[in-house]
């Protein structure tokens, strides 16, 4: 194997042994395969016109590689089998007539067992390109797409999708077996930042269209006395269908890690038995899943090795998995899906262990803060506040996240702190305390929530009547962890947003020469020391 896809990445250079996601070498050549597939169904989809159902799966199965989502062998071969079966269909309808191109590799190549399908995974990985800058600009874009894949699958599951967003997914997939000028590989990482940025206000809209906007509220972080269920991830679709079926059952609800921003939705308040947040930010999870007692659905990425102690209460769904969990198919067409076995078991359990008691504040979103942009405005004229510091991004388990914890507490009390993702559990426990009753820490929401507060500075911009988005008293600092906020950066840079502080580290994705171009174009660069970084944002450096 050799896998460099997340911070974490052994040295900051590649997993060759074992992922210290706790991916074993099979399980990371089965979704290298899985890309390779993707690209094959890409390349004839760029040929003809395909049905939307061709891009869902495209999503979904790179939506399946993200770090810390499936560690299920066996789905990821029922994956990899269904997407040929997508390719054959796609290159007999396409190819009928004969087909005069040169088809690649992965559009030719065929598989008839599992164990053809083991030995071909061996082969396709990121090191068969073999120059080093190539190889980078594909997985950067790659990565992206990983993203974008996300968040595109959580809005189909609302019911919103846009074919072009499935088009450019196709597009950057294909360019990966083609052999494209530099130039126009750079073009095409911008072109996925800006359809990043199309995908999460997709999302934006199908989360507000269908829960209502995110409203500024208060969240319980301790425990009632009823056994409950502990839902993490990110698919408001599943907390829906939870809080439905749960309802009248005794049984309560709590949300875990990027699940969190669930609680600042109006159509979820309604539930009485819907308790508030246990826990923090998904490394934790061993220890607060062992203390919960109830059972534990994994919606989304973010898994870590399963425990024995709790594996016969850990579910998934979704694109999620583990091996030797129970897994929740998806409902047939028109149908909740079926979350009795979940219920069930949690009328068996314990209540949870209470970890810590009294209330986080979050719920500002774009539409929340910008109701308060005459506050925020006069503030800033008035001196009151004097920069905004964005630290959105993920969390991580290395002892280095703690300069995050560090640049909260260090940075000046006139300063604003925009967050979004779980990278702020590293401060939003704090007591950082307000300016003019507006708190110090506004949280917007999961990783895609990203979104909110680029909308935010945009508006700012305006407000002030300023040409450039970075003159705006803005700074970012922004931790980054898997592919999700890879997608949220190139957001970012194709919005104009400028000086940005990566970390704990820069990706190891990045060549060196291509790590040179993001900085001398977006003047990205590595964080520092806290009190070192702090002091250059405070002077706008």
């Amino acid at each position: 194997m050799f896998c460099f896809q997340c911070q974490e990445t052994v040295r900051n250079q590649g997993c060759t042994i074992r992922g210290v996601c706790g991916k074993p070498d099979q399980t990371a050549n089965l979704q290298d395969l899985i890309g390779y597939v993707c690209k094959g169904i890409s390349f004839l989809a760029e040929k003809g016109t395909p049905d939307l159902a061709v891009g869902r799966f495209v999503a979904r199965a790179m939506f399946s590689t993200i770090t810390n989502a499936n560690f299920d062998d066996d789905r990821m071969i029922a994956i990899i089998k269904e997407g040929l079966t997508v390719r054959d269909a796609l290159k007999q309808k396409i190819c009928s007539g004969g087909c005069s191109c040169s088809v690649p590799d992965c559009v030719s190549w065929t598989a008839n067992t599992n164990e053809a399908l083991l030995e071909k995974s061996k082969t396709v990985g990121v090191l068969a390109t073999s120059n080093e800058d190539v190889r980078s600009l594909q997985q950067l874009l790659i990565y992206g797409i990983k993203g974008i894949s996300a968040y595109a699958t959580h809005a189909s599951v609302l019911g919103y999708e846009d074919p072009t967003i499935f088009n450019f997914i196709f597009e950057g997939l294909a360019s990966t077996v083609k052999s494209l000028p530099v130039d126009e590989m750079v073009g095409l990482v911008m072109k996925c930042g800006q359809t990043a940025v199309t995908t999460m206000a997709l999302l934006d809209k199908a989360n507000t269209s269908t829960y209502g906007k995110p409203e500024i509220t208060k969240v319980n972080i301790g425990v009632r006395k009823n056994p409950g269920i502990l839902i993490s991830g990110h698919d408001l679709k599943d907390m829906e269908e939870l809080l439905k079926q749960t309802e009248g059952t005794g049984v309560d609800v709590y949300t875990h890690s990027e699940m969190l921003p669930a609680n600042y939705y109006p159509a979820f308040k309604k539930y009485s038995h819907f308790v508030g947040n246990y826990g923090g930010s998904w490394w934790h999870q061993n220890d607060e899943f062992e203390s919960f007692n109830g059972p534990i659905l994994m919606t989304t990425n973010c898994i870590i090795p399963v425990k024995e102690s709790y594996k016969n209460r850990f579910f998934t769904t979704g694109m999620a998995g583990y091996p030797g969990v129970t897994h929740l198919p998806e409902p047939q067409a028109g149908k909740p899906k079926d979350f009795s076995e979940i219920i069930t078991l949690a009328k068996k359990c314990s209540s949870p262990k209470e970890l810590e008691t009294g209330e986080i504040v979050g719920g500002f979103a774009h539409d929340q803060i910008l109701a308060l942009a005459d506050t925020v405005v006069a503030a800033v004229k008035s001196g009151a506040i004097k920069r905004f510091v964005v630290m959105a991004g993920c969390d991580g388990r290395f002892t280095t996240r703690k300069y995050f914890t560090d640049v909260a507490e260090t940075l000046p009390k006139d300063t604003i702190i925009l967050t979004a993702g779980c990278a702020k559990y590293r401060y939003n426990k704090l007591k950082l305390g307000d300016i003019g009753g507006i708190p110090r820490v506004l949280d917007a929401g999961q990783c895609n929530d990203s979104y909110s507060l680029a909308l935010v500075a945009l508006k700012l911009k305006e407000v002030f009547g300023l040409q450039d988005v970075n003159e705006l008293p803005l700074s970012f600092d922004i931790a980054w962890y898997e592919q999700k906020a890879v997608a949220v950066l190139l957001a970012v840079l194709s919005l104009g947003f400028k000086n940005i502080r990566l970390g704990p580290t820069l990706p190891a994705f990045l060549s060196p020469n291509i790590a040179k171009v993001l900085v001398e174009k977006f003047d990205i660069k590595p964080t520092t020391e806290a009190e070192t970084d702090v002091a250059a944002m405070m002077a706008g450096k």
